[in-house]
């Protein structure tokens, strides 16, 4: 009796997507076992600096366009009620909550997952990672524990950073229709912020960036067949980091509500 080939297909694709479950399952397993001391220090830094102070330009233009242009929007729907008053609250609100920690996320996404995974890629189909492991160097520790702790560590402040750049540009709007100084700006809007929105977007950012790193390194150290692979293995990183932020994303937030 022949089997229905369309059934193979299904099958096949199955059994593809537990192989790969089960093999980043065993990559993040790997990171966990590494993760003590001795520490990469100097190589953790200089991944730091490339996480933080590389991203900085892009992450200061976008946050302080969000905030003028969410100002901008928001203000119309509120004057309609009378409740203009209300702005700073409603910006700080939307920016700690939400906007921050996620474009903040998407950013990272990009930019730094994009260069792992094409970093690590290319240093795959050159044997350069195989040349590490049959020297005294230990490679997962040296190129990945490094980048997903200096994904973890500096996305929350990135995302703090845009935050503060963010109501900048509210603040700005805002003065230009309004005689608010910035004092009383920046009391009128963290007057409606809790130490739990604090708390859990500084959680969210942080299980981000370890999402964000351990993708592209997985991606990127795992990349073959040449020069397209490492190019795969970068449109990987991102599209992967992306869909898994906003799954987690939606998950934080079921969380945080409960809690609220």
């Amino acid at each position: 009796m022949k089997s229905n080939p369309r059934t193979y297909i299904v099958s096949k694709k199955l059994d593809d997507f537990f192989s790969d479950v089960y093999a980043i399952m065993n990559f993040i397993g790997r990171f966990f076992r590494q993760l003590g001391p001795p520490y990469e220090w100097r190589e953790i830094i200089r991944q730091c600096y490339m996480v933080g102070w590389k991203s900085l330009p892009l992450i200061s233009v976008t946050s302080f366009v969000i905030g003028i242009v969410f100002t901008k929007q928001s203000r119309p729907s509120l004057a309609e009620f009378g409740a203009t008053s209300w702005l700073p609250s409603l910006v700080a609100i939307a920016i700690f909550r939400a906007l921050a920690p996620l474009v903040t996320a998407l950013i990272a996404a990009g930019k730094v997952g994009s260069n792992i995974g094409a970093e690590l890629g290319s240093m795959r189909v050159t044997e350069q990672i195989d040349a590490m492991e049959v020297s005294a160097t230990n490679p997962f520790k040296f190129l990945v524990v490094s980048r997903v702790l200096a994904t973890s560590l500096m996305l929350p402040v990135l995302m703090f950073y845009m935050a503060f750049i963010s109501m900048v540009g509210a603040y700005l709007n805002i003065l230009s229709n309004e005689d608010t100084s910035f004092t009383a700006f920046f009391i009128k809007a963290l007057e409606k912020i809790s130490f739990l929105d604090f708390f859990s977007s500084l959680i969210k950012t942080i299980v981000f960036g370890f999402s964000i790193g351990i993708i592209g390194c997985y991606q990127g150290y795992n990349a073959t067949q040449g020069t397209q692979g490492v190019g795969r293995a970068a449109n990987f990183a991102v599209v992967t980091s992306m869909f898994v932020v906003f799954i987690e994303e939606i998950i934080a937030v079921q969380i945080t509500n409960w809690f609220r």
